[in-house]
């Protein structure tokens, strides 16, 4: 009984803190949502920013797929990299299948999941004879050893579902090198591949914007994510910059710098 009255007390100040709009005892450190659909930290409520980066990336990933569908062609888009995608989608959300937030999340994670392993079949199975192999020689072993260690090493519960979200963060913030590492390869990028890319780089500029957001609204914040996020968007710079000097005024993108 005491224990009872004890957590009735402790939602009673809860709930007048939210009323008198103070702010918030202890900031939010953890932002995941722990199996068996429990929450114990407020799940992030939509912003512009996190709403359009979430549109950013939907866009990236229906112009990729419109690409190689409409062409009937691989030709200059890294198979290596869509498999990094694929993986980084299905370990980070495993949790679909234990926990629900709302349709919204549950759709989006089901959509880049199978939009990403669909991309990855036009690749290697419909459309193999034109993928260009030969180009696309990254190395990931470099990159998803790297992110396996330090999943294992930084998260913020040591479990299963934990540690495949943060080996996810860690493996899309490079997920990327291997289609930049082919158009460097190649010289050069057809338009619609480098608005794929622009599109995916936005996504991540977007969410930057909807972390900053969340940190003065929300007293919110994610230390890997945030720092995944930052290195990936510096591996967009140099492409950023190529993009609106020439691809916006007509020019084809040369070999990046």
């Amino acid at each position: 009984k005491l224990a009872a009255w004890q957590t009735r007390c402790e939602r009673l100040k809860e709930r007048e803190c939210v009323r008198e709009k103070k702010r918030p005892c202890q900031r939010v450190l953890h932002p995941r949502i722990h199996p068996a659909g429990s929450l114990p930290y407020p799940y992030p409520k939509m912003n512009i920013f996190r709403f359009l980066g979430d549109m950013s990336h939907v866009i990236a990933v229906f112009l990729l797929l419109a690409k190689i569908w409409k062409t009937r062609s691989a030709a200059g888009i890294s198979g290596k990299s869509q498999v990094l995608f694929a993986a980084v989608y299905i370990t980070r959300y495993l949790d679909v299948f234990v926990s629900f937030v709302s349709v919204y999340n549950t759709v989006m994670k089901i959509l880049f999941v199978a939009a990403s392993c669909a991309t990855v079949y036009l690749i290697y199975a419909k459309f193999k004879a034109t993928y260009d192999g030969n180009h696309d020689t990254f190395r990931v072993m470099f990159v998803v050893v790297p992110s396996a260690v330090l999943a294992l090493l930084f998260n913020y519960k040591f479990d299963v579902l934990e540690v495949a979200w943060a080996f996810s963060i860690y493996l899309e913030s490079v997920a990327i090198l291997p289609q930049l590492f082919m158009v460097s390869k190649t010289g050069e990028a057809e338009n619609i591949t480098s608005h794929y890319l622009f599109a995916l780089g936005m996504y991540r500029a977007l969410y930057l914007c909807n972390w900053i957001y969340r940190y003065y609204a929300e007293e919110h914040t994610d230390p890997i994510a945030i720092t995944a996020g930052i290195l990936q968007t510096v591996l967009y710079c140099d492409f950023f910059y190529l993009y609106v000097t020439k691809v916006i005024h007509g020019k084809k993108l040369q070999v990046l710098p």
